[in-house]
């Protein structure tokens, strides 16, 4: 694929920077809690499932409502044990869609033992699943997301983004001011959804991260920062 010259990503942050009164101020806007591989691996398997499961319920929901009733999800989820996840009976399913404890969505329950399916799979050739995140190219991050939409259930778009940003792989959230960002920037026209878009995005981070030395997540914040999408 020939290379897209793209605008400098010094142009695209000095911009950031004027917008929100300096450099430093600037910096103190930017996403914290990204992790090592080392870390990333390290992290249990039933912690992997969860974010999933946070992420997927609060797609299209009030996030503050999720966040308030999680511990209840953990207690009606068993702890999001893998193997006890992944072989919930109808029984089971029934009794989680009468649970007050959770968000009583079956389609978004049902979620949960099929995503456990998924983890036990990956674990099954890399040892943990957080291994396998941990191990996945820095510079293919839309082959990340690609993978877990399409083996993972109700991990597609933006979800599956946000569910690694909050687990701490670093990654790019196509946000609404960021997609805007993008096509200013003369990557894509329009918002990208693509096999094709995507490559040209990803080219494009790896790109302005090796300029700027910057990790994936804060260039992500960086282009949002730059500049306002038009109100539809």
């Amino acid at each position: 694929m020939p290379e897209t010259r793209i605008t400098s990503f010094d142009t695209i942050y000095q911009r950031a920077a004027a917008r929100k009164g300096g450099e430093e101020a600037l910096r103190q806007l930017l996403p914290t809690g990204i992790l090592s591989p080392k870390e990333l691996a390290a992290i249990p398997d039933d912690r992997w499932l969860a974010g999933m499961t946070k992420a997927i319920f609060k797609a299209g929901f009030v996030w503050k409502v999720i966040d308030n009733k999680w511990s209840g999800f953990e207690e009606a989820f068993w702890g999001f044990d893998v193997d006890r996840c992944a072989f919930m009976s109808p029984e089971d399913e029934d009794a989680l869609c009468a649970d007050p404890r959770i968000v009583r969505n079956r389609q978004k329950i049902l979620t949960v033992p099929q995503n456990a399916v998924m983890i036990d799979e990956i674990r099954k050739e890399h040892g943990e699943f957080g291994t396998f995140v941990a191990e996945w190219p820095e510079g293919d991050f839309v082959g990340l997301l690609n993978y877990l939409g399409k083996h993972g259930a109700r991990l597609g778009g933006m979800t599956a983004q946000y569910f690694l940003r909050f687990m701490g792989r670093d990654g790019f959230v196509l946000s609404r001011d960021g997609v805007y960002a993008l096509i200013d920037a003369g990557i894509v026209t329009k918002p990208p959804t693509g096999k094709g878009d995507l490559q040209k995005v990803q080219q494009a981070y790896n790109q302005w991260r090796q300029e700027s030395g910057f990790k994936l997540a804060e260039v992500s914040r960086i282009l949002a920062l730059s500049i306002d999408a038009p109100k539809s």
